[in-house]
């Protein structure tokens, strides 16, 4: 009797088949959320960073050639939720990244969509998120505020995974997002009562 190997085995005997379908379904499962977070984060260019993301998400899927000393970056383990974690590890990195990189650069024209000629409809995420007013609401939070929220909601990570890319206790987690969505709170009554 054969076993059958799952497409999110990755133990040290996975085949190039078994990882090649743990990243096709990474991709199809996680592509839009990480595109949200970075979105939510800031990041210029939220689809670009997202193939990034994935990229080297990809990279650090295939087997390791000979033997990985300190320094090589972490492997996936854990099938599709060790994947997810890991593609979140990368996307907070990748969106520091590009605020660091923007900290040192010269401040950029606002792209001015009146005046382009060329046409651009909005996606329905672009719609949705516009009219619900909450990248408004994010930008009002502190940024760790900001960050626990969007990992914890937006990228569907657990307490575990959350504190471990913010380099935080799980108690500090649970703390901060308890402080968080009462900001959020006070900030959405605020604005509701704003628009009266």
């Amino acid at each position: 009797m054969t076993t059958q190997k799952l497409p999110g085995h990755t133990g040290p005997d996975a085949g190039p088949a078994d990882l090649a379908s743990l990243f096709t379904a990474a991709y199809r499962t996680y592509s839009a959320s990480v595109r949200g977070y970075l979105r939510a984060r800031g990041v210029d260019d939220p689809d670009a960073a997202t193939h990034d993301v994935f990229l080297a998400l990809y990279t650090r899927m295939t087997p390791p050639e000979g033997d990985a000393g300190p320094g090589t970056p972490p492997r996936v383990t854990g099938g599709l939720e060790g994947a997810k974690a890991l593609a979140f590890t990368i996307a907070h990195g990748r969106a520091v990244d590009h605020h660091r990189r923007r900290s040192r650069t010269p401040l950029l024209v606002a792209h001015e969509q009146d005046e382009d000629p060329r046409p651009s409809p909005p996606t329905p995420e672009d719609e949705v998120l516009a009219a619900s007013g909450v990248l408004r609401l994010l930008g009002d939070l502190s940024d760790d505020h900001r960050e626990v929220l969007l990992l914890r909601v937006v990228a569907d990570l657990s307490i575990e995974q959350t504190a471990e890319i913010m380099g935080r206790t799980t108690g500090a987690v649970k703390q901060l997002q308890r402080r968080a969505l009462d900001a959020l709170r006070a900030t959405a009554k605020t604005a509701e009562l704003s628009t009266r």
